[in-house]
């Protein structure tokens, strides 16, 4: 039994879909059931299920947060979500496949449809192994919060949002994401994006052509000349004499480590 497949449901109401539930344990798969996503996730690191199918519209956190925040543990990245849910608006189905969601089904799908689904997901999927970082160290929930809320940062380098929104979307509110940052990272949140900000508009500045104005806009400052002031404070150079001696190959001193 402990050799076939493990299925992880996370849904606030199973009881919804019972009978979807008892069509995949016919099948002798191992089935487990979390009723939120902090429950889910516990069990996904504990268990490291073969497959989650994962409702999207829960309380708290919902199913694109608990699939942000299952990407940012090192063994359970592989694992295959597929999302079975109600939630049938265009704008949830490629939200839910552009967060890596592999497969998106309806939960008034006729069940012979939900296990050849999860079949051929099952086939395709590497088998989980416990969760534990890159190093051999066990991931925390801290740990997992933190690289969340990093790499969506990294992602929305050229929008603008609260730190509440963040939070949000990472599962975990503004005071908590506050002091992982000043704890683990030692600063801020926002002078955290603001050093990524930068460090990518070197990049920017080093590898295209564009003007000032479109990679000031690209990282998040409203106007080219905030964006110089604030690359001229951090790097002791404006972007134009970065841009010129990247160019001429010439060294451009720019001593304060990167921060992250």
């Amino acid at each position: 039994m402990l050799d076939m497949p493990h299925i992880l449901v996370v849904d606030d109401t199973p009881e919804h879909i019972g009978s979807l539930i008892q069509t995949l344990r016919s099948q002798r798969w191992r089935v487990s059931i979390a009723t939120n996503a902090a429950q889910g996730l516990q069990r996904a690191e504990a268990m490291a299920p073969d497959l989650v199918l994962l409702d999207v519209r829960m309380p708290e956190v919902d199913g694109f947060v608990f699939l942000r925040l299952m990407q940012e543990v090192p063994q359970l990245r592989q694992i295959p979500i597929l999302f079975l849910t109600s939630a049938n608006t265009v704008e949830e189905r490629l939200e839910g496949l552009s967060h890596g969601g592999v497969d998106y089904i309806l939960k008034n799908c006729e069940p012979a449809e939900l296990v050849a689904r999860v079949r051929i997901h099952l086939r395709l999927a590497p088998r989980a192994m416990p969760a534990v970082s890159d190093d051999g160290i066990r991931v925390t929930p801290d740990d997992v919060v933190l690289r969340a809320a990093m790499r969506l940062m990294r992602r929305r380098l050229s929008e603008e949002f609260t730190l509440e929104q963040i939070a949000r979307d990472v599962g975990t509110y503004d005071k908590r994401l506050s002091a992982l940052f000043r704890q683990r990272m030692g600063t801020t949140v926002f002078a955290w994006l603001r050093e990524e900000r930068l460090q990518e508009s070197k990049r920017l500045l080093a590898d295209t052509s564009l003007g000032m104005q479109d990679i000031a806009e690209g990282i998040g400052f409203r106007s080219a000349c905030n964006f110089t002031t604030a690359f001229r404070t951090r790097m002791g150079v404006t972007p134009s004499q970065y841009r010129k001696a990247v160019q001429e190959g010439e060294g451009v001193d720019v001593a304060v480590d990167h921060v992250g």
